[in-house]
């Protein structure tokens, strides 16, 4: 927006032109006056009228201009106004136009994302399905290890018992045998008295 000083006008010719001719008239009503002529001073009263009349002519011509231009003035400025608003417009549209395309991008971004997320899911579902059931068989897997274990056990002791036998009876089957050839080595007449 231009300034005050900018905006104000410098006094037209016409002014200064209606100006002179109200100080002519004022000067001729005031030069007949003290002739005391009633001619003169109904002439200098005519001439003033007149004057007068011409006067405010030229300032009403002059306003009348005045307002011309600050019509203009005014068409002037709403042409500047409706392209700026256009111009705004435009901005606007276009504004807008990218901000439903981030808009429509960030939402199929967020819908994939969702989707990706249902699917993260989904498999952290079937992991941890997967994870329970193979801690039920670690479970049952140790558990059936230490029945194992257990057995194995049992049956180590049963075959370290079953050594101790087996040496218990070898050692006795040595002492028969032993026996039977000491028998068997005797004289006859010792084995029957036995």
């Amino acid at each position: 927006m231009s300034s005050p000083t900018a905006r104000r006008r410098q006094r037209s010719t016409r002014l200064t032109v209606a100006t002179a001719l109200l100080t002519i008239a004022a000067a001729l009503v005031a030069a007949a006056i003290p002739t005391g002529q009633t001619a003169l001073s109904v002439l200098a009263g005519i001439a003033a009228v007149v004057l007068g009349a011409a006067a405010t002519r030229i300032t009403h011509s002059e306003l009348i201009q005045s307002r011309r231009d600050a019509a203009q003035d005014r068409a002037t400025l709403a042409k500047k106004y409706a392209a700026q608003a256009a111009e705004r417009a435009a901005e606007n549209a276009a504004f807008a136009t990218v901000m439903r395309t981030r808009l429509s991008t960030t939402e199929q971004s967020l819908h994939e994302l969702e989707q990706a997320l249902g699917a993260a899911q989904k498999r952290a579902a079937e992991a941890t399905r997967k994870l329970n059931a193979e801690a039920r068989r670690a479970e049952l897997a140790e558990g059936q290890n230490r029945e194992v274990e257990r057995r194995l056990e049992d049956a180590e002791e049963r075959a370290a018992e079953a050594i101790l036998r087996v040496a218990e009876l070898e050692q006795e089957l040595d002492v028969a045998r032993a026996e039977i050839t000491a028998w068997q080595a005797a004289p006859p007449s010792y084995r029957q008295a036995q």
